[in-house]
């Protein structure tokens, strides 16, 4: 079973996460991961890992899955059409992210204690407000999720990753997650200047609670590293040039990530070093959070 259906007849976390990524209707998937939040919090899911994840969790069949160099192009955010197209594309992030607070819960949560996966569903019950939050606002607009194409390379960075923790939190959270940092604040302003001051007051929300997501992955990549007895930032550059350097490019939110424990250390010397041009899935998620596309 999937959906809050899977939820309710889940025994174990593991289940609960499982039966989320296998739910493909967004609204539910949404209800669903904030259900199995809710009940590992309240204590009726062990801490159980009896069942696999899904490498490759199924999609809908709306939003049209798109490569990246068939997008269409957005524009600035002056006009309703750019708006609106500019939110689709934060929504099917959230969408994703949702499978990918879950999956990381659900595929690493037995070698990790309890409070590891504490900190999953949170980040997993976030990313499914902000879900339905940008929908909402989508169909104020007249519009809707599912309405637009659709970046189809959001999940790489999680089969690249599914079978080493430390990649996926070097990755996911810190490099992804921390980009939108650095761009969401302009995003910002410029629906501010086009009057849009309600999806700016949204997209606020999101860009505060994305400080916090980047700090849960910084915490447990380091605890990790302290584990291993390796230095987190050096560790971090390394996992990072191997597999995903595009992703790390200026101009960087230094207030935010710093808030978010990535420091300088991590990130300085990396940029200067991303050879120029690069095109990847990150990079691509990267053009997804501007508003250059």
């Amino acid at each position: 079973m999937t959906g809050r259906a899977g939820v309710a007849a889940a025994r174990s976390i593991a289940e609960a996460c499982r039966a989320v990524l296998l739910t493909t209707e967004p609204y539910e998937k949404a209800f669903a991961a904030r259900a199995t939040a809710r009940d590992w919090r309240n204590g009726r899911l062990a801490h159980g890992f009896d069942v696999t994840m899904p490498d490759n969790p199924p999609r809908p069949d709306r939003p049209e899955l798109l490569p990246p160099n068939r997008m269409p192009k957005r524009g600035r955010g002056g006009s309703e059409r750019a708006r609106v197209a500019m939110l689709h594309a934060l929504a099917h992030i959230e969408y994703v992210a949702i499978d990918l607070a879950f999956d990381c819960a659900g595929r690493f949560g037995d070698a990790m204690p309890p409070a590891f996966v504490d900190d999953w569903l949170g980040v997993g019950a976030d990313e499914a407000m902000h879900f339905v939050l940008l929908d909402r606002r989508l169909r104020r607009l007249g519009s809707h999720y599912g309405a637009l194409p659709a970046h189809s390379g959001l999940w790489e960075a999680a089969e690249k990753t599914r079978d080493d923790l430390v990649a996926r939190l070097a990755v996911v959270p810190m490099a992804l997650e921390a980009r939108g940092l650095d761009v969401t604040p302009a995003i910002v302003e410029r629906f501010r200047a086009a009057g849009d001051e309600r999806s700016a007051h949204i997209l606020a929300r999101i860009y505060t609670d994305e400080i916090r997501h980047v700090s849960t992955g910084t915490k447990w990549f380091e605890s990790c590293c302290t584990s291993e007895r390796k230095p987190p930032a050096e560790r971090w550059r390394s996992l990072i040039s191997r597999d995903f350097g595009g992703v790390v490019k200026p101009p960087f939110n230094d207030s935010a990530r710093a808030q978010a424990g990535l420091t300088l250390d991590y990130y300085g010397t990396l940029a200067a070093l991303t050879p120029s041009g690069q095109t990847s899935p990150r990079r691509e998620r990267e053009g997804q959070v501007s508003t250059s596309g």
